[in-house]
């Protein structure tokens, strides 16, 4: 048989029965194979026959260097230890028991060993040394997965490292995989192969042992806690061990995986490297889905110790209100106290994992690393204001403007969408010199005074402030409930031709027309097809500009067009971008031509402190090299399809669901009361609540708030769709009975 860098035989003689392994000559290894001899020989002072045996030569060594087919052999024979495989049984919560305890003995007498070259091994497997892993990050062929490794890593750094000088530590076997651990009847009877062994934290023994245990087990934290209870009944506990254990068996996940890339490429003929690989792989997605405090708290419990504490939300909704205006709201009638987040999942502090249906400011998913890492990296360089040259401005302008159509050659940064907004806005009315905006029934463009004049969802809300005399607001060219239907070709046309009428009746020349592609606040409505084909053309002939809010569409967002004014095949004069450029970190600007961009320059400076900073152009490169890296823009046009088709066939089923709209990763859903056809506002609420209680993140929307909205994160699985699917399904199911 084959490992990873040696050859073992099995020797059978008329009554007993041997390995034999040998090894490339190497200095080194010959140091570490006898430190394994003496730590063999140490362990099986008791006779159990649980571990293999060293038997020495006919010269009483045990470790003897030869010359075998011309080449120098480290050689050294075992006894052979009996048993199955835990990798061919089945693994059952007697079988995880006798594990944990089988871990515990042996690491209690490991404990009290002390060997100086293996104190002095450092070993891409040794979980303590899981950031030299990193260096076969790139031999992970699927983006994705490559940057899941990583995100554990990063999680490492900050959740262990810190704690790492108050773990303890002792040599442990350091591989309790599936083929390596031996079971009788049921129970752990042996273990082999202890190459592997390193003086590391003790709760690592653990961490691997778990890592492999749990392995397409269907509740794999029920099987770690299994495993530590009986370890800790034969060698007890600390908190701080438990407290870490989660990204230890994260870490032993990721080594495992990089490792097999890696030696995959070096290796190709050997089948023996894979031999765990997609499992692993598995594992590491779903222990993605289990909240760290769920875990802490579930090893805290197998070991006697309190759960971490929290603050009941009664005491942290009274200090927000001591500090934060009411103004400020919250979602759900039951509101999250959330404590972290990864990819497309958010985790709160009682230890729940809510799956995200809902944020789209997480572009390519919550605390992506390579986009953590962009900004740490560059905040420990250098952070300051465009007054100053510096290299990263010039190639992040260089690379977004890569992403748009001629004329747009010209980029303004600032640090938000609605700082954008304000700022094309100015820009309209300086190039123009006209005053009037033509705005989108329903639109909404940030929270500045200039944002909230121009957007009908804030200045037509009940406590607006009102339409301004310089606005001039259209209808919403909707094809569910307008005037003119989706069964209508000539819809958008006609919906532009009514829009153009009221142009032209305007008393106050038209600086610009601002919409969305699709218009969020309005019940993710896309703008009928041609409407813009027709309308901009009239806009620019009366001496306005044209101008795209992508603040919540972009970047590929809405799948077969990066962004929403290509799938009205026109070109802008003006883009707004923002929520998505920094995945989180605050960012936007404002993309124009080069005629527009000099009428600006006229003396009075535009400045933003923020806008364009170094850290800020790192985090937005990184956003970009994300969405190409992973093929984000092509996942949510096909996840986005499927999720499309799912929700249309519920519609089918459930009369309530009146309309299935959007694109991409970017879809509504509006409820209906379907005896009247009127908007079912509460039905609305009801499925939103719901689906929180279900641990399910969706919002709600439109001027009836009887939207669905969802837009997550572009790593959404098709695997994430089905799970929404099967939860509203259920939810309508108990509201129609």
């Amino acid at each position: 048989m084959v490992g990873y860098e040696n050859e073992n035989y099995r020797i059978d003689t008329a009554d007993q029965r041997y390995v034999l392994k040998l090894y490339p000559f190497d200095a080194g290894l010959m140091a570490l194979t006898m430190a394994e001899t003496e730590t063999l020989l140490f362990i099986n002072q008791d006779h159990r026959e649980i571990f293999p045996m060293p038997v020495p030569s006919i010269t009483g060594a045990y470790v003897e260097e030869i010359e075998f087919e011309g080449t120098s052999k480290i050689m050294r024979m075992l006894s052979f230890v009996d048993g199955e495989f835990v990798g061919d049984v089945v693994r059952d919560e007697k079988l995880f028991k006798s594990l944990g305890s089988f871990l515990g003995n042996l690491d209690k007498s490991l404990m009290s060993m002390v060997n100086h070259s293996i104190k002095a091994r450092q070993t891409v497997w040794d979980n303590q040394y899981l950031l030299l892993n990193k260096k076969f990050l790139p031999d992970i062929v699927d983006a994705h997965d490559r940057y899941l490794v990583a995100y554990f890593i990063q999680q490492y750094g900050i959740h262990v490292i810190p704690r790492s000088g108050d773990l303890r530590k002792s040599i442990i076997h350091n591989d309790a995989n599936e083929w390596n651990v031996l079971c009788t009847d049921g129970q752990v009877s042996g273990i082999i192969d202890f190459g592997d062994l390193v003086e590391s934290y003790l709760i690592n023994e653990l961490a691997i042992a778990i890592a492999y245990a749990a392995m397409d087990q269907p509740d794999p934290l029920y099987c770690a806690t299994t495993i530590v209870d009986a370890y800790h009944a034969v060698l007890p506990l600390q908190e701080r061990e438990a407290d870490v254990l989660y990204y230890l068996v994260a870490a032993r996940l990721c080594i495992s995986v990089s490792n097999t890339a890696h030696n995959k490429k070096l290796y190709p003929e050997n089948d023996y490297i894979s031999i765990s690989e997609q499992p692993a792989w598995r594992l590491l997605r779903k222990w993605l889905t289990i909240n760290p405090i769920d875990a802490q708290n579930s090893f805290r419990k197998a070991i006697g110790a309190e759960p971490l504490s929290i603050k009941p939300m009664s005491a942290l909704l009274e200090e927000r209100q001591v500090f934060i205006s009411p103004a400020i709201s919250l979602s759900y009638a039951s509101p999250i106290h959330m404590s972290g987040a990864a990819f497309q999942y958010m985790y709160d502090a009682e230890g729940n994992t809510f799956l995200d249906a809902y944020n789209n400011i997480p572009h390519v998913g919550h605390s992506h690393p390579r986009v953590v890492e962009a900004g740490q990296r560059q905040m420990a360089i250098l952070n300051t204001n465009t007054r100053y040259v510096y290299d990263l401005l010039s190639e992040y302008a260089g690379r977004l403007l890569q992403k748009f159509p001629d004329p747009l050659s010209k980029v303004f940064f600032v640090n938000s969408g609605s700082a954008a907004s304000d700022l094309a806005i100015r820009m309209a009315k300086t190039y123009t010199g006209h005053q009037g905006v033509m705005v989108m029934e329903h639109g909404y463009h940030g929270h500045t005074q200039t944002d909230i004049d121009i957007s009908d969802y804030k200045f037509n809300h009940a406590q607006g402030q009102g339409q301004k005399d310089y606005v001039l607001k259209v209808p919403i060219p909707v094809t569910y409930r307008g005037k003119f239907k989706a069964d209508d070709p000539q819809a958008g046309i006609n919906y532009a031709k009514e829009a153009i009428a009221l142009l032209q009746k305007s008393e106050v020349p038209v600086a610009a027309f601002i919409s969305e592609p699709i218009v969020g606040c309005g019940g993710q409505v896309p703008l009928a097809p041609g409407y813009l084909k027709q309308l901009y053309p009239a806009i620019r002939q009366q001496g306005g500009v044209c101008i795209s809010d992508e603040v919540q569409v972009g970047f590929g967002r809405l799948g077969n067009v990066f962004w929403g004014f290509e799938a009205q095949e026109v070109i802008p004069d003006i883009v707004v971008i923002g929520k998505p450029m920094g995945n989180g970190h605050p960012m936007g600007a404002v993309i124009t031509t080069d005629a527009i961009a000099e009428s600006f320059d006229n003396g009075v400076e535009f400045f933003s402190s923020f806008g364009g900073n170094p850290v800020s152009c790192a985090i937005g490169l990184a956003v970009l090299d994300v969405i190409e890296e992973e093929l984000l823009q092509q996942h949510a046009a096909e996840v986005g399809t499927y999720y499309k088709n799912q929700l249309t066939e519920l519609s089918h089923r459930f009369p309530s669901i009146g309309d299935v709209r959007g694109s991409g990763l970017f879809l509504g859903v509006e409820l209906i009361v379907p005896e009247t056809m009127a908007p079912d506002t509460d039905l609305a609420q009801k499925i939103k609540n719901e689906l929180r209680n279900n641990y399910i993140l969706m919002g709600t929307d439109g001027p009836f708030d009887n939207v669905l909205k969802s837009k997550p994160p572009l790593c959404f699985t098709k695997d994430n769709v089905d799970q929404v699917i099967n939860e509203i399904n259920n939810i309508l199911i108990t509201h129609a009975n």
